[in-house]
């Protein structure tokens, strides 16, 4: 998904190869987390969803080069934080990992890690390309054996309910060692690309969620983490207070 360029506000995805921990509906309440049986998807992430979507001609979504200067933006942003070059970096919500090729093309040696609740993907992809099976709302319950430098989702958050959304922000606080991309389109957005399942919801609910976890905006759809806000200026770092 895309917003449309030029438009005006509207009123109204350490290599563990092996990871499976997908399947199941995260419920709320007393005794609650996620049931591995009784999930019915409804919408299938299969090799006609991608061809549809990211390699029809006659789509816009998926250019190469705008992917490559989104990919060099939250390489940039993390590496400034940081203060030194990216290690490894976290996928959620994946697809087939078109963000693995050009972040390895500038920085060959970094630890890629993706993950996406796609059977279809982890089948085809996952051990060539390092690709876990898991949903968003799981990452609070993974163990992976680090903390990711960039942790990556992009195009997920606005298919997704409130409880899985908040179940997985979790998560990635916890793993997050530098910058997170969490690319979201809302109510105020006129976009283009896959409506079906997107829920637009206000710029104003998923701020307060990301702020619930500790995520601080820094710009272009990246956050930081926890763990570097001591290197923010006390203005930007202001936000969380607001």
């Amino acid at each position: 998904m895309l917003a449309k360029p030029g438009h005006a506000p509207g009123e109204s995805r350490s290599g563990v190869h092996g990871l499976v921990v997908a399947g199941g509906a995260y419920a709320e309440g007393p005794g609650a987390g996620w049931n591995f049986r009784e999930r019915k998807v409804a919408k299938i992430y299969d090799r006609r969803y991608f061809d549809r979507w990211y390699r029809d001609p006659a789509r816009p979504l998926g250019a190469p080069a705008e992917l490559r200067r989104k990919v060099a933006l939250a390489v940039a942003q993390a590496e400034y934080y940081l203060g030194r070059p990216l290690r490894n970096v976290l996928d959620v919500g994946c697809g087939e990992a078109a963000w693995r090729a050009p972040l390895l093309a500038l920085r060959p040696r970094l630890l890629y890690q993706g993950l996406d609740a796609s059977e279809y993907v982890v089948a085809r992809y996952g051990r060539s390309r390092g690709i876990g099976l898991a949903r968003f709302g799981q990452l609070g319950q993974l163990r992976l054996p680090q903390r990711f430098d960039l942790i990556v989702c992009s195009d997920v958050l606005h298919y997704l309910g409130p409880a899985e959304i908040r179940a997985g922000l979790g998560g990635i606080a916890d793993m997050l060692e530098g910058v997170a991309f969490l690319e979201v389109f809302t109510s105020r957005d006129d976009v283009i690309g896959d409506r079906e399942g997107y829920v637009a919801r206000s710029p104003v609910w998923y701020l307060r969620e990301f702020a619930a976890v500790g995520l601080l905006p820094c710009g272009s759809h990246c956050y930081l983490g926890p763990r570097l806000q001591q290197r923010v200026a006390a203005l930007e770092r202001a936000q969380l207070l607001r």
